[in-house]
């Protein structure tokens, strides 16, 4: 018997068919998204009353089919399957990405500010305040690293290192981890 989880939580990491646990998260708007696209389409009705009632009724309806579906379809998906991440439509072999670590809010801020470099992917939500970065070190792509929201940073982490991401090297030590000499 499988129980269902508490509403309101997380779902866990899903496997992939090779064991290695994977990551799936949609960076879906906050309840200040979606109040904003039923308002907005409230408002679009309410404007077209002094014409025709049933005009501001279709015009209300139409423009909330639409807000909610241009929310869904740019929601962008981040997963990380069968050896690679995905962050909305881009992709990258987790092979050459080392050093993923979480960015909480502050640390975004800087990471996205002073710190930016401009060559770097950002898949970004600005509803989201926490991410995870995450080095690239393909000799051959001219991208420094990414930088991914996700209301999940530990778990992404975790899925990322368990699918062949490279670890932080501390000084002193070898790429493995191992202490040098």
């Amino acid at each position: 018997m499988t129980t269902a989880p508490a509403p309101g939580t997380p779902p866990e990491p899903s496997g992939t068919a090779d064991g290695v646990p994977g990551f799936r998260e949609q960076l879906w708007p906050g309840p200040l998204g979606w109040v904003a696209v039923v308002a907005f389409a409230v408002v679009l009705g309410i404007a077209f009353v002094p014409v025709d009632t049933r005009l501001a009724l279709a015009a209300g309806l139409l423009a909330l089919g639409a807000g909610l579906a241009g929310a869904v379809l740019t929601t962008p998906l981040v997963r990380v399957a069968q050896g690679t991440l995905q962050a909305g439509s881009a992709r990258i072999p987790v092979d050459v990405l080392a050093a993923p670590r979480v960015l909480d809010r502050a640390a975004l801020r800087t990471e996205l500010g002073p710190a930016l470099d401009a060559r770097a992917y950002v898949c970004l939500r600005s509803w989201i305040g926490t991410a995870v970065r995450v080095e690239v070190v393909d000799p051959q792509d001219p991208t420094p690293y990414w930088i991914v929201s996700t209301r999940r940073p530990d778990l992404l982490v975790a899925a990322l290192l368990a699918s062949g991401a490279q670890p932080v090297q501390t000084p002193g030590t070898t790429p493995a981890g191992h202490p040098e000499g």
